[in-house]
C-alpha cells in the first residue's frame, strides 16, 4: 500500500513532529517506508532516517506499508504528517 501526504506541521518532520511520527510507526507490525515523492525511502521507524530526510512543511512525502496491518499504519501515520500540532 502507498500513499501520497502533504505535511502539516510547521517544522515539518524535524524534532517533535518526527518523535511523533516515528513513535506511532513502532506501533503496527507492519514494514513501514517514507521519502519523498521521487525518490529513495528510508525505514519510518528510524528517527535519524525521518529527520534525514530534511522534510518541510508543505512538502509531500510518500508513505509505502507492506504487512497485516498497513491500512491502520497508513491512517495513523497521515494523520500525524496532516494535523498542526498544538503547543502546550
Amino acid at each position: 500500500m502507498e500513499r501520497l501526504v502533504t505535511v502539516v506541521p510547521e517544522a515539518g518532520l524535524h524534532a517533535r513532529p518526527a518523535s511523533k511520527f516515528v513513535e506511532t510507526a513502532n506501533e503496527y507490525d507492519c514494514e513501514l517506508q517514507i521519502g519523498p515523492e521521487e525518490g529513495t525511502l528510508v525505514n519510518a521507524r528510524s528517527m535519524l532516517g525521518v529527520t534525514g530526510l530534511g522534510v518541510k512543511s508543505g512538502e509531500r512525502v510518500r508513505l509505502v506499508a507492506e504487512g497485516e496491518d498497513s491500512e491502520a499504519a497508513l491512517d495513523a501515520l497521515e494523520s500525524v504528517l496532516s494535523t498542526e500540532e498544538v503547543e502546550e
